[in-house]
């Protein structure tokens, strides 16, 4: 062999080289996942942060009962919002049994009875309708009471269950079933790459009913921690569990194998934290309040809350909301399923030729 052809092999590689080798490698995916992974890390502490280390009141909406026109009890009334740093937005109703329907239909917060021309209110709390709220307003009231010269006596109209005196079970249900759901989409992508369109949809279908079940029989039956309505509950939960699993089967189709950062920085980093299932909306920073519930975290607690709190009071919004997610999500996958990773040919004929 020639000494040219021993300095060729001897060479270093041009930087070009080492840039295409390094493209080429698997060391190029990895280190852009560790960037992803710090990156995510500080998103994830921060925006759960952000949204719960301190709740901070910004518009509490209030049923006013009684001699509210008097002068003690515009006081009073003024007196807590100075007291929060807040709007108290007041309701006001002419009796009793309209503002506790307002309460059952989470329309208002609490009750202001505005009682003797304003020298005494009676604040009536629905911590069902808001832990954190109710937490807040209790400690406010007699405080300003005091101040004002107003007497305050405080109770709890609509208590949580015993099993869950912070209000937080539905918030881990509904996390579970949020997590399971896009979990079990990303399993299915890469354990059965080969199924059809129809056969990933039906089988999304299959593990969110049962995961739905297993949430809910295993908080219900097992714990004890909630009283569910169950069959409502569960399908609650059968519903998330499809639409996040629909929704990273969405992005699998449109970034493929980088699916999981979007469908983790909607259903997680902004999804949960603006879900108001830890913290009340009325207490998370006003954008996230509203966003949070046009996603399908925020309308899973919505439904899921209103299912165990407030019987015979369910409204259409988080289900039309959790099923325009899932409709968009199967028409996106089924629109350009081609692009979809895995799948298989319908007939063993054209898998032979």
């Amino acid at each position: 062999m020639s000494d040219s052809a021993h300095g060729s092999h001897a060479k270093s590689p041009t930087p070009a080289e080492r840039r295409a080798r390094f493209k080429e490698s698997p060391l190029l995916p990895a280190s852009v996942l560790v960037l992803i992974l710090t990156a995510a890390a500080a998103l994830f502490a921060g925006s759960y942060t952000y949204s719960m280390a301190k709740p901070t009141p910004h518009s509490i909406p209030v049923a006013v009962t009684g001699a509210s026109d008097e002068p003690l009890g515009r006081t009073f009334v003024d007196g807590m919002e100075k007291a929060l740093n807040a709007g108290v937005r007041v309701h006001v109703y002419d009796t009793p049994a309209e503002a506790r329907t307002a309460v059952e239909e989470q329309r208002d917060f609490a009750i202001l009875d505005v009682r003797d021309e304003g020298r005494s209110v009676v604040l009536d709390l629905s911590s069902a309708s808001g832990a954190s709220v109710a937490e807040v307003l209790a400690k406010t009231a007699p405080a300003v009471g005091k101040e004002t010269g107003v007497a305050v006596a405080v109770r709890d109209v609509n208590p949580l269950q015993e099993g869950d005196p912070r209000g937080l079970a539905i918030f881990y249900v509904s996390l579970a079933a949020v997590i399971i759901g896009f979990v079990g989409a990303i399993q299915l992508s890469v354990h059965a790459r080969a199924l059809t369109p129809l056969e990933r949809i039906a089988f999304t279908v299959g593990y969110s009913l049962l995961g739905g079940f297993a949430i809910a029989a295993t908080v219900d039956w097992l714990l004890g921690a909630l009283d569910l309505p169950f069959v409502e509950s569960w399908l609650i939960l059968a519903f998330t569990m499809f639409t996040s699993g629909m929704v990273f089967t969405m992005f699998n189709t449109l970034v493929g194998r980088w699916a999981m950062l979007p469908t983790w920085g909607l259903m997680v980093l902004l999804g949960n934290p603006s879900s108001g299932g830890a913290v009340s909306w009325p207490l998370l920073p006003s954008p996230l309040g509203l966003v949070g519930q046009w996603l399908p975290p925020g309308a899973s607690v919505n439904a899921q809350h209103t299912a165990v709190y407030f019987a015979g009071h369910q409204h259409a919004f988080p289900f039309l909301v959790l099923a325009g997610w899932a409709l968009v999500s199967c028409a996106v996958f089924w629109i350009w399923r081609h692009r979809h990773p895995g799948g298989r040919e319908k007939s063993p004929a054209h898998a032979a030729s």
